[in-house]
């Protein structure tokens, strides 16, 4: 099994940063692409930014030049650097990772969340 435990959510006033980790553990063998995605109240998840293995990035283009992400291999883990923050960008954050486990299977994972909150 495989768990995902984020951390370094919280409230902040627009125009602050935070700093979003996400650290993978238990049976696995590699890590593919790692992704942060956010859900805000009534509305359906969304893909924030993504990184692969060899380290290329995408974003979201309500998030390009404010968010970056980046991973920590032998950390197995992922970040997520969050600023010129919003008030749109309140929402809960879930990773995702994609794993090669050491049973030989290959599936992603979601984090718990962590909640973003940015007052005006």
């Amino acid at each position: 099994q495989v768990q995902l435990v984020e951390s370094g959510g919280g409230l902040v006033q627009a125009g602050g940063s935070l700093r979003l980790s996400c650290a993978a553990s238990g049976s696995i063998s590699s890590i593919n692409t790692m992704r942060w995605y956010c859900q805000a109240p009534g509305k359906q998840r969304e893909l924030v930014a993504t990184i692969t293995s060899g380290g290329g990035t995408n974003y979201a283009d309500s998030v390009k030049g404010r968010f970056t992400i980046s991973r920590d291999n032998a950390k197995n883990t992922v970040y997520l650097q969050m600023n010129s923050l919003e008030p749109e960008d309140t929402a809960m954050y879930y990773c995702y990772v994609d794993v090669w486990t050491t049973l030989g299977t290959y599936r992603g994972f979601w984090g718990q969340g962590t909640q973003v909150t940015v007052s005006s």
